[in-house]
């Protein structure tokens, strides 16, 4: 399947293509294009818009795209309820959700300093939530990722989607 969403990817949109890439499609295709294009290429292209205003897979009240991408897949695990709050308070200046969410934001802004290219960044700061101290949970297998199914995906490996910009 193919997703888009805005480029130069941050919180969410880092968050959101390493859930999709580990649980929910086996060979994603990103596509990271400037914001006003993204509703405009989904006809065209056949992506699944994602973390831009007004769509199902977007911020809802207090809830970040990744609340809702774990909502819409009934992804359940302990691990997972953790993350989307690390992810939600980081994402939506909420700080108190969650302490680990603190660095965050430095850790998406240095991905943006360090890399032009939105495949690159996307790379890079995928790595971050298949950490295990991001989670602070002693197991292991943090992830317990043997409990999650979705769409009858066996949870893999945490690849690099492909990415295309325009």
């Amino acid at each position: 399947m193919k997703w888009i969403t805005r480029e130069r990817p941050t919180i969410d949109r880092i968050a959101c293509p390493w859930l999709v890439a580990r649980f929910i499609d086996e060979t994603p295709e990103s596509l990271c294009v400037p914001g006003g294009d993204v509703m405009r290429l989904v006809p065209e292209t056949g992506a699944i818009p994602y973390d831009v205003p007004g769509v199902e897979l977007g911020h809802h009240g207090e809830r970040c795209s990744f609340d809702v991408f774990i909502a819409k897949y009934a992804l359940r695990n302990p691990a997972l309820d953790k993350l989307v709050l690390i992810v939600r308070a980081a994402d939506c200046g909420a700080p108190q959700l969650a302490r680990e969410a603190a660095g965050l934001p430095a850790i998406s802004k240095g991905l943006s300093l360090n890399f032009g290219d939105d495949h690159e960044m996307l790379k890079h700061g995928m790595v971050i939530h298949d950490l295990p101290p991001v989670l602070n949970l002693q197991s292991a297998d943090p992830f317990e990722l043997a409990n999650i199914r979705c769409n009858h995906h066996q949870p893999r490996a945490s690849p690099v989607p492909a990415i295309r910009t325009s």
